[in-house]
């Protein structure tokens, strides 16, 4: 089976410590974006039809934009994807048991978390 893969509905932008609430009260006060924390304690906002999420990452010095992509086979995609060249990267981010999802990164280093829609 070859694997579709389609655009996600979330964006995720990690922010260092030094950053993150400046950030949110720029997306909250500055935008005007309606905020949400369905999981918390990343806040979310919505953005169009999308979701962009502000996750405080203490671990960075510099705020990242990570991509969702969704497909139907998350199996079949991965052999999709590895067979084009592209590395997956699951260290980046523990994604728990049971997900059908794995994390890759771009040739411009942006990464991605390639899921089935209904395992997150």
């Amino acid at each position: 089976m070859t694997a579709t893969i389609t655009g996600g509905i979330n964006i995720a932008m990690k922010v260092p410590p030094h950053q993150y609430h400046a950030t949110i009260a720029f997306y909250r006060d500055v935008v005007g974006l309606k905020p949400f924390t369905a999981k918390a304690p990343a806040v979310g906002f919505e953005l169009g039809p999308n979701r962009l999420w502000i996750d405080e990452a203490p671990m960075m010095s510099q705020a990242e934009v990570w991509l969702e992509l969704f497909t139907d086979d998350s199996s079949a995609a991965a052999s999709r994807l590895g067979e084009a060249g592209i590395v997956r990267c699951d260290a980046i981010e523990p994604l728990g048991e049971g997900f059908r999802c794995f994390w890759i990164t771009s040739p411009a280093s942006i990464v991605h978390m390639v899921r089935e829609p209904d395992t997150w």
